[in-house]
């Protein structure tokens, strides 16, 4: 066996090849752009600000219509190879009518940079927020972070970060997390059709898979995922919440009925939503 009951490549590829789960692929891609777009056109935005030192450490920041709003970092998906910001800025319509003020993240993207790295700029962003989200009408003290399929890991990576040991940044800053349809374990991707494109080794699959770095300690974390995701994705989610549990940690997990795994983050328009809610009330806010 290759990974678990899966003994070859397509058989791995039909699970976590995702645009070939759903009927119009093209139609989601364009639906976020379209989204997107109009965001920017409609909201108060600061784009590209820098959070590092490369090109692509880059947030797009939409500040809600209230001082001191706690602030909402959201990390795309796209396999961890494609993708930018700016495909997500529709994420930002309900969080900013809801009063939240949302950063996307841009990271660079492999092979031109290992997951490794990816991880770190993550981090980097949320230490960058905790110090200046109060210059775009955020509370650096209260960011939440939350993330769509790759951005699901990323997020996952995000909590498990020894914060005070190794940024000197209080970990209470961050009052939880979000992973959407998220990826917990890194060990069936060097099988599959991603591998030339993310040049896994063994010990970035190691370092970099959040079921095998569940922390002590942690903000409480959401997990969900579309109904009709395959398989596969749901075992993912389902067993990391199981350990996020065990080892005595807060959270919820639930199911969207009738999403696919790129509806899932469609809720993010509206700010009464089923996800938006749930987010809010770990956020408190009101």
């Amino acid at each position: 066996m290759m990974y678990r009951e899966f003994s070859s490549q397509e058989e791995l590829d039909a699970q976590y090849n995702l645009r070939e789960t759903v009927d119009d692929f093209q139609s989601y891609a364009d639906f976020y752009v379209e989204e997107s777009e109009d965001a920017r056109e409609r909201l108060e935005c600061h784009l590209d600000v820098s959070y590092g030192q490369t090109h692509a450490e880059h947030l797009d920041i939409f500040p809600a219509k209230r001082s001191d709003a706690p602030v909402v970092l959201f990390i795309h998906g796209g396999y961890w190879h494609s993708l930018s910001s700016k495909e997500f800025s529709f994420v930002a319509k309900g969080l900013v009518k809801a009063g939240v003020t949302t950063a996307v993240l841009n990271y660079a993207l492999c092979p031109d940079v290992t997951i490794d790295e990816i991880v770190r700029q993550s981090r980097a962003a949320v230490a960058w927020l905790l110090e200046n989200a109060d210059e775009y009408g955020g509370d650096s003290s209260s960011v939440f972070v939350a993330g769509h399929s790759a951005g699901g890991h990323l997020t996952a990576m995000v909590l498990s970060t020894e914060w005070e040991e190794k940024y000197g940044i209080s970990s209470e800053e961050i009052l939880g997390g979000c992973a959407i349809s998220g990826l917990f374990d890194l060990e069936p991707f060097p099988y599959t059709y991603l591998q030339p494109k993310l040049q896994l080794t063994w010990g970035q699959v190691r370092r970099n898979s959040p079921i095998r770095h569940v922390p002590d300690s942690a903000p409480p974390l959401i997990i969900t995922y579309g109904e009709s995701e395959t398989s596969e994705i749901h075992r993912q989610s389902e067993e990391y919440f199981e350990e996020w549990k065990q080892n005595g940690l807060d959270g919820d997990i639930f199911c969207q009925p009738n999403k696919n795994h790129y509806t899932a983050i469609e809720d993010f328009l509206e700010p009464n939503s089923p996800l938006c809610n749930a987010i809010l009330e770990m956020m408190e806010v009101k």
